[in-house]
């Protein structure tokens, strides 16, 4: 497995100064204040103030530092070079207090001690890992007793469809898990930030499904509290998506015909 991390690590490397520059991520808004959190992930943890909160692939730290701004105490983890260095120059910048740990994510118990009150995730990152089991060891090896894992995600059947297909909902990609991953090829489409970056690098991913994220959780002795399923996503995963004035994007008339995203809350 440890060529096809290395090959998504350059990946992300590649996209970090790409999506730093994009309208996407928002970096000179967040400059000025603003969070990049949303209302499901406030919703979901509520007050965080004066609590440590571990946050699992953060990329380049923008939630990471939204949260400490909300009064936790942070600590960012990615397995991309390019990304952390950036997290830690926005956050000696704004004078944002945050740690940032440069990790593969199965490899963060050999770096980092201690455990945290909440151990966060969100948006794109399950793809990436080619083992839910060790994943779930992860966080429960870094929650305290009673602490609380939450995570808001795309939903994994939303990923079974063409994500270029112009009109209309085309299965392509398989739902269930396969230990070998789908190799994805750049295609000139540029990034999901920026549509008109060059890309080079091939990214390796893997399928998971619900049952596989519950029973990861379970099997690492965490108690699931709460699981929602919304009609919204935040960013223009098809291109037939509405995109609506709360900033969400949604299918047309907004049915409710499938699930696009999903928060869930567990306990350790």
């Amino acid at each position: 497995m440890e060529q096809f991390l290395d090959a998504n690590r350059l990946h992300w490397n590649e996209l970090t100064p790409i999506n730093r520059r994009s309208n996407f991520y928002g970096v000179e808004g967040f400059r000025a204040g603003q969070s990049t959190l949303t209302w499901v992930e406030l919703d979901g943890l509520g007050d965080v103030s004066g609590k440590s909160l571990l946050h699992l692939q953060c990329h380049f730290g923008l939630d990471t530092l939204s949260w400490a701004r909300l009064g936790a105490r942070v600590t960012g983890v990615d397995f991309s070079e390019e990304a952390i260095a950036l997290a830690r120059s926005l956050a000696l910048e704004l004078e944002i207090q945050a740690d940032f740990i440069h990790s593969n994510l199965y490899s963060l118990p050999d770096l980092l001690t201690g455990e945290f009150d909440i151990v966060f995730t969100s948006y794109g990152v399950l793809s990436w890992l080619p083992n839910l089991e060790a994943w779930a060891r992860v966080i429960s090896h870094f929650l305290k007793p009673g602490g609380t894992f939450y995570m808001a995600e795309f939903h994994p059947f939303a990923w079974v469809f063409d994500d270029a297909n112009e009109t209309e909902l085309k299965v392509k990609y398989p739902y269930f898990h396969s230990p070998e991953p789908l190799r994805i090829e750049p295609d000139g489409s540029g990034s999901y930030a920026d549509p008109t970056a060059t890309i080079t690098t091939p990214t390796f991913e893997w399928s998971h499904s619900l049952g596989d994220i519950f029973n990861s959780l379970i099997s690492a002795e965490m108690r699931i509290d709460e699981f929602l399923e919304y009609s919204h996503t935040v960013y223009r995963q098809f291109p037939f998506l509405e995109h609506g004035p709360d900033g969400h994007w949604r299918l047309q008339d907004d049915d409710g015909g499938i699930p696009l995203m999903f928060s869930l809350k567990a306990t350790k």
